[in-house]
């Protein structure tokens, strides 16, 4: 199977059945998450005497993660820290490479050079998403507004 980022972890794509499994735990476990102010345990089945604590940001991260394969979606865990090559980070914000490296030879998105190849942070292409977002969804609003003003009916 071929993976958004290349060859960085990822999960399998849900199967209907797994789906349905995940929605269950995800809606057991959001609602468990949601009433404790502590840490919960994960015990294997016929096993009641091995339980490993879970921290809430693990299980935060762990619901998030049902949800997805819930709704069918495969799941890439990626730390923040990650090196990209281009291609990758091409990928991730479906553009091209060409354009990708025009960005970051313009300085939007900081990067380093190891040997005569680019590399960026994940959190760096992260970031440089969240901000063409928002400047898109402004820019949308600013259309809407603009529509209503002319009275074009939507």
């Amino acid at each position: 199977m071929a993976t958004l980022l290349g060859d960085l972890p990822s999960t399998s794509a849900s199967t209907t059945d797994q789906a349905v499994v995940a929605q269950d735990c995800y809606r057991r476990l959001a609602r468990l998450a949601t009433t404790r102010d502590s840490e919960l345990c994960i015990q294997p089945i016929g096993s009641p005497s091995e339980a490993v604590p879970i921290p809430a940001p693990a299980m935060q991260l762990l619901t998030d993660i049902l949800m997805q394969m819930a709704r069918g979606k495969t799941v890439t865990v990626v730390p923040v820290d990650t090196e990209l090559t281009t291609q990758q980070a091409a990928d991730l914000l479906h553009v091209s490479r060409p354009f990708l490296i025009e960005r970051m030879e313009g300085g939007e998105i900081p990067f380093k050079k190891v040997g005569t190849h680019r590399r960026v942070l994940f959190e760096d292409v992260m970031s440089y998403k969240s901000r063409i977002d928002q400047e898109r969804l402004k820019v949308l609003d600013e259309l809407t507004q603009q529509a209503q003003e002319l009275g074009m009916g939507y």
